[in-house]
């Protein structure tokens, strides 16, 4: 990818980072020196490793590592659990080390009598070797904690990129930060050196982490701006999630599929549309499981490829329940029509599980999905980062044209909305609000299709009931109020007429 600025052509080499050419507009700069900060624990080490790993494996790139902290030794037994062979590699001639990680034998000197053009030609001499064009450098704050002043720290990163730039070399180094807000590198002189900074954090809400990163400048160049959420894989390395590359282009159809339950598809004017979105909300007990069975059920009666993705109830119970509404989930699987996915949610991040979502889709390839339920991931995460993996998963699942159920647990027995409502409501196609109804001391079970895009819809508030065989719908609750609002009152059939005649003259 090639941007030009003011005349000057300015050459992008692509990362091959998953996510993060996206973020960068087309990749690194090439030739330039790009400064990535971030606070201990925030995976700089993983990003410059893999940045070298990437550009061997698909583009042929060889690349030189110049370590100022730990050993090359531990690097390579390290980064092995992202399937990594660096020791392959470097008997293939394809990555070189340069090793100025301190010795516990050699005493620290002042920055004053430092060799730096020695530092400077073990480097070249690595790169012209093996003929490198990418250069990770990990990190500045090991190497430069020797320094006594930030004149001599900013005068010395200069002669490191200017050097790096004349050996014609798209380099990455690493600095520290001491918090995730502030100074973006220890010295505070870091960020004005370098042509590039990108910066990776690792910040706390609500008791949970959220990693993120941010492309703070390009020089010359365009970027995405603002914080895109990330998650490290084992056996994978760094995937990024840009929000940004989600586009509103999914294509519509106006082909309907069965609910699985007659009753509710009457109420929906013929089924949900094949490529909609579907929330179920409901208090605990209202049914939703039972809904997704249905969801279920109906699809494999008309071949159809179903998923689901349990956070709630394992796999036994799962299977339990369908027997116990006549759906024998053993036998769907048999038939190679059902794939179930139990985990509980705090077996992982947020992000960490919609990688590992997308992937299942994108091999079994279904015809439809359920997420039974979104409360249950809500409670793992950040607010932020729940609606980010909303709109990131939804999203994904209407450009493979096929429909998505989602359960929504609602915080009170007869009503109210939950969070997790809140945050899916707007870009879902279809809702539908299962209730509990308390009349004369008994309750009972309402149902009703509050929206559905693109099509006439029932917008009565149906009862019905679950037995042996599922769920039952009926008639309409009359002389009934305020259901929805969970405060339901029952009043006479004069109120409902004098109701009726005011909206009549209206």
């Amino acid at each position: 990818m090639a941007m030009t600025t003011a005349g000057a052509e300015i050459i992008k080499i692509e990362s091959h980072i998953p996510g993060f050419d996206w973020i960068a507009k087309g990749g690194f700069p090439r030739n330039r020196s790009t400064l990535l900060s971030g606070t201990a624990g925030s995976a700089k080490t993983v990003f410059v490793t893999q940045f070298l790993v990437e550009g061997i494996k698909i583009n042929g790139e060889k690349g030189v590592f110049v370590t100022f902290e730990e050993s090359p030794e531990e690097i390579r037994r390290n980064m092995k659990s992202f399937g990594w062979d660096i020791t392959q590699y470097e008997a293939e001639g394809k990555w070189a080390f340069v090793d100025a990680s301190p010795q516990p034998e050699t005493e620290m000197v002042e920055a004053g009598v430092y060799d730096m053009g020695g530092l400077l030609a073990r480097i070249e001499y690595a790169i012209k070797k093996i003929g490198a064009s990418r250069v990770s450098l990990d990190s500045l704050g090991a190497f430069f904690s020797q320094f006594s002043d930030r004149a001599t720290v900013r005068r010395e990163i200069f002669r490191i990129i200017y050097a790096l730039r004349k050996m014609n070399v798209t380099s990455i180094i690493t600095a520290e930060r001491t918090e995730e807000q502030g100074i973006i590198a220890r010295f505070g002189v870091e960020e004005f050196v370098a042509d590039n900074v990108v910066i990776l954090r690792n910040t706390l809400e609500s008791e949970k982490r959220r990693r993120t990163i941010e492309i703070l400048k390009f020089r010359g160049t365009d970027h995405q701006k603002g914080e895109f959420p990330f998650t490290i894989i084992p056996g994978e390395g760094m995937i990024i999630i840009p929000l940004s590359a989600i586009e509103l282009k999914q294509k519509s159809s106006d082909i309907r599929i069965t609910s699985g339950c007659p009753e509710l598809d009457n109420m929906c004017a013929g089924g949900f549309y094949r490529d909609s979105i579907i929330l179920v909300s409901g208090a605990t007990g209202t049914g939703k499981t039972l809904m997704v069975t249905h969801f279920m059920a109906g699809g494999a009666n008309n071949n159809e490829r179903c998923l689901i993705f349990a956070f709630e109830e394992s796999r036994e119970q799962l299977f339990r329940n369908g027997k116990g509404w006549g759906v024998n989930y053993e036998q769907m699987e048999k038939e190679g029509s059902l794939k179930v996915i139990c985990e509980y949610p705090e077996t992982s991040s947020l992000e960490d599980h919609l990688i590992r979502m997308k992937k299942v889709i994108e091999s079994y390839k279904p015809n439809r999905i359920a997420v039974d339920s979104l409360s249950a991931l809500e409670r793992v995460s950040s607010l932020r980062s729940f609606r980010e993996f909303v709109i990131s998963l939804t999203s994904f699942i209407k450009h493979q044209e096929v429909a998505g159920l989602f359960t929504s647990t609602t915080p009170t027995l007869l009503g109210g909305t939950s969070i997790t409502e809140t945050h899916i409501s707007t870009i879902t196609d279809s809702i539908i609000l299962l209730r509990y109804v308390e009349l004369f001391g008994e309750t009972r079970r309402g149902v009703t299709v509050l929206k559905m895009r693109g099509s006439t819809h029932d917008k009565e508030i149906r009862e019905f009931q679950i037995d042996s065989k599922g769920m039952h719908i009926g008639n309409p609750f009359r002389n009934v109020v305020g259901i929805l609002t969970g405060n339901p009152m029952q009043i006479s059939s004069s109120e409902v007429n004098r109701t009726a005649e005011l909206f009549k003259d209206s």
